[in-house]
């Protein structure tokens, strides 16, 4: 069975940090473009970072400078290390593979829980 387990939320103050990690069980990332989702309370579902099978990242503007997405193949553990948090930041986040049909897909699951505090 395919999962992928979403970890390390929490509450913070703005300002403060927290690691996201994104555990796989029954997968491998070797070959997949990867994700973190996020989705605030009467908001959509949006693209905060991404990191292709090369390596390559990208990100969302506001979170650019200040979020860091990473892989560790061996581990089979993708993270979203997050700094300088703002309130706006605050959401359920979620990870997932490229290949999804509708935005909508990537916000589903479980996730895990960010709340920052101004």
């Amino acid at each position: 069975e395919v999962a992928l387990v979403e970890s390390g939320g929490g509450s913070v103050q703005a300002g403060g940090s927290l690691r996201l990690s994104c555990t796989a069980s029954g997968y491998t990332f070797d070959d997949s473009d990867m994700g973190w989702y996020r989705q605030a309370p009467g908001n959509e579902c949006e693209l905060v970072s991404h990191i292709s099978s090369d390596g390559t990242t990208a990100y969302s503007e506001p979170v650019k400078g200040r979020f860091t997405i990473s892989m560790d193949h061996a581990k089979i553990t993708m993270y979203l290390q997050m700094t300088s948090l703002k309130p706006e930041d605050t959401a359920v986040y979620y990870c997932a593979p490229d290949g999804r049909p509708r935005l909508e897909f990537y916000c589903r699951g479980r996730g895990t829980q960010v709340t920052v505090s101004s």
